[in-house]
């Protein structure tokens, strides 16, 4: 690498924008703690390499060491004062990163620090080991100003303490996609409508469902029962129409580390303590309601009260992802304000129960770790920021295996996954909105997906602030699927540089056989339970969502398998009101007639389904209480003859239990 002075007309417009952005900060919730340092001095100065990483997230710092280790030079930027993200910024163990889905240097790095119960100061050391072995040059404080490019081409990136950084390849391992906006390229933020990428998870949920719900009705306004008195913090009157989209994004927080014993830190008042934050908590406790206490030393939102209301920061985070430095450090001591200030009320308020403040005193801080900040991580859980929008962009069907990409850089496996967005005002009570929470089968993330339009950048990737809506990056962003992107970027990266290639071009076959030398896995070998696709099935599929509907029908994937997305069920109410038909344009000829359904002891017994065919009609009882005998999921209807069309009809009419429509196939007989 060399490093050179920069003119000075670069100079004084470095100074010219950090000016004054000290006296706009806001006061630190603790001593030391702070999302945004503004440089004390502008030094200009200019360093080269092959491949730039900015971001110092997990993912930045394997994409880093991957880079040398494909024998580029790398040099790694980080916006705070420590590598790592979350992995060393409040985590004590991580999920989706098994090692049947995780290899290569994440698999090196857990083989190190293990997943469970690991102290955030030795995982970051072990990143920082690595680092200096592979000779990454790492700068810390880097605050990104500017990009330049030419045409399509990114040719250095512009700090504001007079760092600029010249590379054949840039990687954008932030959380938020800050190198890529200010790239040009294109992104979105908060929730799609459900009709963007023909979903079911993706947009505003109905208020009330999923999980992690208020246990009992919760007043929602500031004097109780009065709505002239205005609303508590962060709720809102109107949540919007479910499965449309809005700028709404799942709830950030503190992954804090709790400790019990005589040398923990008691909580501490923050410096901004507005108890009128804590008065949903309060009532909850005057509710009679169970806590559910859950803490530990990896404590998250779901920890208390199931996670009505705990440390999550619902509504106060929408600003964050295309916010300045200013406007992010402000939510970020807003955030600390809060969730300091939920551990010193639970600890302090006489509102709480005394057995319960006895229970919450017991935990504290470290002293052991985050030394710098009173035992308080310094990392804000960025759970969701912008996400690019490039050629490729993975979906629920790629989370449900309903759609599979050719081009696998790396697998994910956790659930669908979405935190509250909202606290809505439903019937007088507040209702959480937002969380969502649905298994998947490990499935491949493509490379297109980590690759922006060509049209608009050539020598950038994107393994963290990846292409993809909402719901399947809900699934998507562990921290070690960020780590296996991250080196497969810089894989590809290196390999677009030897290739004199732009990253979209980047033979694929080539790139797959290095990843796999590298011990990187691709592809799952386990077994699945994840949907059955109707590309995999012999004969016509008709499924669920492709059926007329009468009633009410609510869409499901809870138990597996099932055809395409998931199944419908009746909530076994409004018996004979609801029925599906499932109709199919078949070429005259015999038929076996199959019905799919996921078998269970809550099931109707007595299920009547009706087939239409030449010769009339024939009504068939089926148990769904019974395991389905054609593949664990089907079962034959019988034979029938069609002339150009067949139809089924399923009713909930004098059903015993909850009725499951999912497909019917009709399948020729030879």
């Amino acid at each position: 690498m060399r490093m050179k002075f920069v003119p000075l007309a670069a100079l004084l417009l470095l100074v010219a924008a950090s000016c004054g952005v000290a006296q706009t900060l806001p006061e630190p919730a603790i001593d030391g703690l702070r999302y945004y340092y503004p440089p004390a001095k502008v030094e200009p100065r200019q360093v080269e390499a092959d491949i730039c990483v900015y971001g110092g997230t997990s993912g930045g710092v394997v994409a880093a060491i991957q880079a040398t280790r494909m024998g580029k030079s790398a040099v790694l930027l980080s916006f705070g004062k420590h590598v790592g993200g979350l992995t060393t910024g409040g985590l004590s163990h991580t999920d989706g990163g098994g090692a049947d889905v995780c290899g290569g240097i994440a698999r090196e790095f857990y083989n190190q620090i293990g997943q469970r119960n690991f102290k955030p100061s030795d995982a970051e050391a072990v990143y920082q080991k690595m680092l200096r072995d592979a000779g990454v040059e790492v700068h810390y404080l880097a605050h990104l100003d500017k990009v330049n490019k030419e045409g399509t081409q990114i040719t250095s990136i512009a700090m504001e303490d007079g760092l600029v950084v010249k590379a054949k390849q840039f990687i954008d391992a932030t959380y938020e996609g800050d190198l890529l906006a200010r790239a040009g390229v294109s992104y979105a933020v908060g929730r799609e409508a459900n009709s963007v990428y023909d979903e079911t998870y993706d947009g505003i949920q109905k208020p009330g469902t999923g999980g992690h719900n208020f246990p009992t009705a919760i007043d929602p306004y500031v004097m109780p029962g009065d709505p002239a008195s205005g609303l508590l913090p962060r709720i809102v009157a109107d949540g919007g129409v479910p499965g449309e989209g809005d700028k709404a994004i799942q709830a950030y927080c503190f992954r804090m580390r709790l400790v019990k014993g005589e040398n923990r830190l008691p909580f501490p008042r923050p410096n901004v303590y507005d108890t009128q934050q804590y008065e949903v908590l309060a009532r909850l406790f005057e509710s009679g309601a169970d806590p559910r206490m859950g803490w530990s030393i990896d404590t998250n939102n779901h920890h208390l009260f199931n996670g009505a209301y705990f440390i999550d920061f619902v509504g106060g985070n929408t600003d964050w992802p295309e916010g300045d430095w200013v406007t992010r450090e402000k939510i970020f001591q807003d955030h600390a304000n809060y969730q300091i200030g939920v551990m010193y009320y639970l600890t302090h308020s006489p509102r709480i129960p005394e057995p319960w403040r006895k229970r919450f005193a017991a935990y504290g801080l470290p002293t052991d770790e985050y030394q710098d900040t009173g035992g308080w991580t310094h990392e804000l859980y960025i759970r969701e920021g912008r996400r690019m929008l490039s050629d490729y962009v993975m979906t629920q069907d790629n989370c449900q295996g309903y759609e599979v990409p050719e081009d696998s850089i790396g697998l994910a496996s956790y659930n669908m996954d979405s935190h509250h967005c909202q606290m809505v005002v439903v019937d007088g009570a507040i209702r959480n909105e937002g969380n969502v929470e649905i298994r998947v089968s490990p499935y491949p993330i493509a490379y297109r997906a980590i690759t922006p339009k060509a049209s608009e950048c050539t020598n950038l990737l994107v393994p963290v602030a990846l292409s993809s809506s909402h719901i399947a990056f809900g699934s998507i962003r562990m921290e070690p699927v960020f780590m296996i992107l991250g080196q497969s970027a810089a894989t590809a990266a290196s390999q677009a540089i030897d290739g004199k290639l732009i990253v979209q071009n980047v033979k694929y076959d080539q790139l797959a056989k290095q990843l796999l030398a590298d011990g990187q896995i691709i592809q799952y070998a386990g077994s699945s339970t994840g949907p059955i696709s109707a590309k995999q099935l012999d004969g016509i599929v008709v499924d669920d969502r492709d059926a007329k509907l009468t009633g009410q029908w609510e869409e499901s994937s809870h138990i597996r398998p099932y055809v395409g997305r998931g199944y419908r069920h009746d909530q076994n109410q409004d018996k004979g009101k609801s029925t599906a038909t499932f109709t199919a344009m078949l070429k005259p000829g015999e038929y076996e007639v199959r019905l799919a359904y996921s078998a269970n002891s809550n099931r109707a017994s007595n299920l009547p389904v009706t087939i239409s065919h030449a010769a009339g009609q024939q009504e068939v009882v089926v148990n769904q209480r019974e395991k389905p005998t054609i593949d664990e999921i089907f079962v034959s209807l019988g034979k029938f003859r069609f002339d150009q069309q067949g139809e089924v009809v399923v009713s909930n009419a004098g059903t015993n239990g909850h009725v499951i429509i999912d497909a019917v196939v009709f399948v020729p007989v030879d």
